[in-house]
């Protein structure tokens, strides 16, 4: 057993006749090694990307909310009324009329 462990310390089973098995699993073992941290850089810059998109998408709904009442606020009759009245334009006094037209048979109004 402490021959084996010295064996290893000493690097001698990377050049023995059986050197090729060590060899194939090493490489196996780094190529996986290397695929995982592959993966888990991917993951974290996903993991980013995601947080920031969320930050995005907070700030868009306030910016949303804000010009919504803004704009309800704008369209408000006394709001208008100011702005026009400004300008020289005053609400009308009377309704306004509706005029209907009937067509005759012949076709002609």
């Amino acid at each position: 057993m402490a021959a084996k462990i010295y064996d290893i310390l000493k690097g001698s089973f990377l050049t023995n006749d059986d050197a090729f098995k060590n060899w194939r699993f090493i490489l196996f073992a780094a190529f996986l090694a290397i695929v995982m941290i592959y993966t888990g850089h991917s993951y974290e810059r996903k993991v980013h990307k995601l947080a920031a998109l969320n930050e995005q998408v907070t700030e868009l709904h306030s910016e949303y909310t804000d010009l919504e009442r803004r704009l309800m606020f704008m369209q408000m009759e006394s709001t208008v009324a100011v702005k026009i009245k400004k300008k020289g334009i005053a609400p009308a006094q009377n309704p306004p009329q509706k005029i209907i037209i009937l067509k005759t048979k012949d076709g002609n109004n």
